[in-house]
C-alpha cells in the first residue's frame, strides 16, 4: 500500500481554469449588452433586406414598353420647350442657343429603366451600395460593442476583481483587445457576407444576376475595407470608454465629437476636413477614396463674398491611416494611465 503510494507522488495542484484569453472570450459573448446589439443588427439586417425586396422588381416587357412612352412624352415636352424659347427674346448680348440650351434627345435622358417605377435589383449598384450601408452600420455597431465591453468592466468594478486574479494589467489589457479585435473583424466578415448572400438571393428574385467580370473582386475588396473600418471603430469605442472609465460618457462624447465639433470644425477650419473621422472612414468606403472640397471664400473690398476654394483627394489609404493612428492613440493613452493610475 505505502509503495503505491509512494510510485504515484504527491498531487499536481489545480490550475487555472482556462486561460485569461477563453476567458475574456466567454465574458464578451456572455454580456447581455452584447447580446441585444447583436440581435438588434440581425433584425435591422432582415428589415433592410425586406424593405429592399419591396423596391425592386424584374421589368416585364409591358412595364419595358411604358417606361420608353414615358421617356418619349418627357423628350417630347423638352423639345417643345426649346421651340418656345427659341421663339422669344433672349436677353441682350445672349446668343439665343446659349440661352435655350442645346436639343434633348431620349437617349439624353437616360436608360428606359430609369423611367420605371421599381428598378430592377443589381449587383453594380444596389449591391455595391449595400455593401458601403452595411459597412458603416456595423462600423457604428462595434464602436458601442467596444465602449460597453470595457465600460461595463469599470461601472461594475469587475476589473478591479480581475487583478487580483491575473494583476499583469498590460496582460489584461491584451487579452481585452485581442477578443475585441478577433470579435469585431468576426462581426464584419459575416455582416458583409450575409449582405452579398441576400443580394444575390434580391437579384435572382428581384432583378439580374448579371455580374461584369470585374464587380466580384470590387465588391470583395469594398466588404474588405468595410471590416477594417469596423475594427478601427471598435477600438475607437474601446478607447474612449476605458479613458473614461464610464459607457454612457463614451457614448456621450462620440455624440458630441461627431454631431457638434466636427460640423463646427468644417465651417471653422475646412482644411482640417481631410483627417476628421467621418471624412476619413468616407474615403476609407469608398472606391479610389472620397473628394472632399475645401471652401477658401473671402469677402473684397465691396463687402461681396468670393467663393474660391479647391477640392482634395483623401485616399483609402490615407483615411485608413487618420483612423488607425487616432484608434490607437487613444487606446494606447489609456492602456498607458491604466498601468499607472490606482484603481479607486
Amino acid at each position: 500500500m505505502s509503495t503505491a503510494v509512494l510510485a504515484a507522488g504527491p498531487a499536481a495542484p489545480a490550475g487555472r481554469r482556462g486561460s485569461l484569453l477563453r476567458a475574456e472570450a466567454r465574458r464578451f459573448r456572455s454580456r447581455r449588452m452584447v447580446r441585444v446589439l447583436l440581435a438588434l443588427a440581425l433584425l435591422g439586417l432582415l428589415a433592410a433586406v425586406a424593405i429592399a425586396s419591396t423596391q425592386f422588381a424584374k421589368p416585364s416587357a409591358a412595364g419595358l414598353a411604358d417606361a420608353a412612352r414615358q421617356r418619349d412624352q418627357v423628350a417630347a415636352q423638352q423639345r417643345q420647350f426649346r421651340a418656345q424659347c427659341l421663339a422669344s427674346t433672349p436677353p441682350d448680348g445672349v446668343p439665343v442657343e446659349a440661352y435655350c440650351g442645346p436639343e434633348q434627345t431620349a437617349d439624353d435622358l437616360g436608360t428606359v429603366e430609369d423611367f420605371i417605377a421599381k428598378r430592377p435589383f443589381t449587383m453594380d449598384s444596389a449591391g455595391r451600395a449595400g455593401v458601403l450601408g452595411v459597412a458603416a452600420a456595423t462600423a457604428a455597431l462595434a464602436f458601442l460593442l467596444g465602449a460597453t465591453y470595457v465600460g461595463a468592466e469599470w461601472s461594475t468594478r469587475s476589473m478591479v476583481a480581475l487583478l487580483f486574479w491575473e494583476p499583469r494589467r498590460l496582460v489584461v489589457m491584451a487579452s481585452k483587445l485581442t477578443v475585441l479585435v478577433g470579435a469585431t473583424a468576426l462581426l464584419g466578415v459575416l455582416a458583409e457576407g450575409l449582405w452579398l448572400l441576400a443580394a444575390r438571393v434580391l437579384a435572382a428574385a428581384r432583378g439580374t444576376t448579371a455580374v461584369p467580370r470585374h464587380l466580384t473582386s470590387e465588391l470583395l475588396t469594398s466588404a474588405g475595407r468595410g471590416v477594417v473600418l469596423v475594427v478601427l471603430f471598435a477600438l475607437l469605442g474601446f478607447g474612449i470608454a476605458n479613458l473614461l472609465r464610464n459607457t454612457a460618457a463614451a457614448f456621450g462624447f462620440a455624440f458630441v465629437y461627431f454631431a457638434i465639433l466636427e460640423t463646427v470644425l468644417r465651417q471653422v477650419r475646412p482644411a482640417w476636413q481631410p483627417y476628421l473621422l467621418t471624412d476619413s472612414a468616407v474615403a476609407l468606403l469608398l472606391k479610389g477614396g472620397n473628394k472632399v472640397f475645401v471652401d477658401q471664400g473671402y469677402v473684397d473690398a465691396r463687402g461681396f463674398y468670393v467663393a474660391t476654394g479647391r477640392e482634395i483627394m483623401v485616399s483609402n489609404l490615407h483615411g485608413a491611416v487618420v483612423l488607425a493612428v487616432v484608434s490607437l492613440a487613444v487606446v494606447a493613452l489609456g492602456v498607458l494611465l491604466f498601468t499607472r493610475r490606482d484603481l479607486d
